[in-house]
């Protein structure tokens, strides 16, 4: 799926069944909500923590697409095309660090 697709999807799915977006900032607090709940799996799965039962059974993935999905919502109601402001930002990383990363001893 492309990222105009996927803002077209998202769109059009809170238009027939979430009725409205919520407001910029209570979609902000939701967003950092989701990434919270990708850090408690991450943290317990594949960091120190031990895992509680109660999150064995949780899905990174399914974990990631609520970010992508309330990340797609903040841009939709803010006017950002994702897909323009992704290539132009990798542009800008491409230029800035296109020796950066290979020259970092800490990395090799």
């Amino acid at each position: 799926m492309e990222i105009k697709a996927a803002q077209k999807i998202v769109d059009d799915w809170i238009n027939e069944y979430g009725v409205r977006y919520f407001d910029e900032l209570t979609n902000m607090a939701i967003l950092t909500e989701e990434v919270g709940e990708v850090a408690r799996i991450i943290a317990r799965r594949y960091g120190e923590q031990s895992e509680k039962e109660s999150d064995k059974g949780k899905d990174l993935g399914d974990e990631l697409a609520d970010i992508m999905f309330v990340l797609i919502c903040i841009a939709n109601q803010t006017g950002i095309d994702l897909e323009d402001a992704m290539t132009k930002n990798l542009a800008k990383k491409t230029q800035r660090d296109s020796t950066r990363h290979k020259e970092n001893s800490k990395l090799n």
